[in-house]
């Protein structure tokens, strides 16, 4: 990423989504309280699919595209909209939103490995001190959940669900930093990405949990147009920009912010407990992303 990129419109692109998704760890839990995590995506994803289509129609930009553009959809369907929010949903089920979005953090791993593999991205030394940092104080935030969760409650399944989902998305990142991707408006191929992984996830709730199931509660439809619009068809196209603009591992970085948000929001509305190990492990997370930040090379 060169100097250039970082603007008033990719730093205001960063800290919106940071707070947004920040803000949907909570709107999860209760989606998943009275309907099948399963279905809770696919309603998710039919609006935030809907939504995104008219996007497309109404800037008149083109909503057809080539074989291979809509092969590379499909593929990110099923792993940035689809496997990835799966195992999201499922996740919750066994951990606190909070750890959920801390472990979720760990995406700027692979993220910036894949880069670095697959399209020579190049990393400095003060973006490799930077997620370590980053990632002692991750580590920090982890040990402190582990130590308050109670016995049996399956914190290990939830985790390792959480990193099946990271290295869904970080595939999803990768397939949006290629040539193809880059051809293709983001609002488009995102619209499309969405109809695949909508499709997907409903044929895996019908097999796995049975017939439709609607919750008619307020709360509960709020909240799928909160995550289908706000948290999805909103913010989506912006991190598919920001990773066109900085690149899958500095973008990635937004996966540090979001659980800090995360954890205020559960202090204020879920009555977390903050210790000095939770506090030092926030610190040093937003200390490693400036320095990671700061360190940014062209490409990476």
């Amino acid at each position: 990423m060169n100097g250039a990129a970082l603007t008033p419109r990719s730093i205001g692109a960063f800290v919106f989504l940071a707070l947004i998704w920040g803000s949907t760890w909570l709107v999860i839990k209760d989606q998943i309280s009275a309907v099948p995590s399963a279905w809770s995506v696919v309603w998710r994803f039919v609006l935030a699919a809907s939504a995104m289509a008219l996007i497309a129609a109404l800037r008149g930009e083109r909503l057809r595209l080539t074989g291979r553009e809509q092969r590379l959809a499909m593929a990110l369907g099923l792993v940035q909209f689809s496997f990835n929010f799966q195992l999201i949903y499922q996740s919750e089920h066994y951990l606190t939103s909070g750890l959920v979005a801390v472990v979720f953090a760990l995406m700027i791993v692979p993220n910036a490995l894949l880069g670095r593999l697959v399209l020579g991205n190049s990393l400095s030394g003060r973006f490799l001190l930077g997620s370590a940092i980053a990632l002692g104080g991750i580590a920090l935030l982890m040990i402190h959940e582990y130590r308050i969760a109670p016995a049996g409650s399956g914190v290990t399944t939830g985790v390792v669900l959480v990193i099946l989902a990271i290295l869904s998305v970080s595939l999803g990142n990768l397939l949006q930093a290629t040539q193809t991707a880059r051809a293709v408006p983001v609002v488009p191929l995102m619209a499309w990405g969405m109809l695949w992984g909508t499709a997907a996830s409903a044929v895996y709730a019908g097999l796995s949990v049975g017939l439709p199931v609607l919750d008619p509660r307020p709360e509960y439809l709020a909240g799928i147009a909160y995550l289908g619009l706000v948290g999805t068809a909103l913010t989506f196209p912006l991190y598919s920009q920001l990773i066109r603009d900085w690149g899958p591992g500095p973008a990635s970085y937004n996966g540090v912010a979001v659980p800090v948000v995360a954890m205020v929001l559960s202090t204020l509305f879920e009555g977390y407990r903050w210790s000095v190990l939770a506090a030092a492990g926030a610190v040093l997370a937003m200390a490693g992303l400036l320095i990671a930040l700061s360190g940014r090379k062209a490409g990476s």
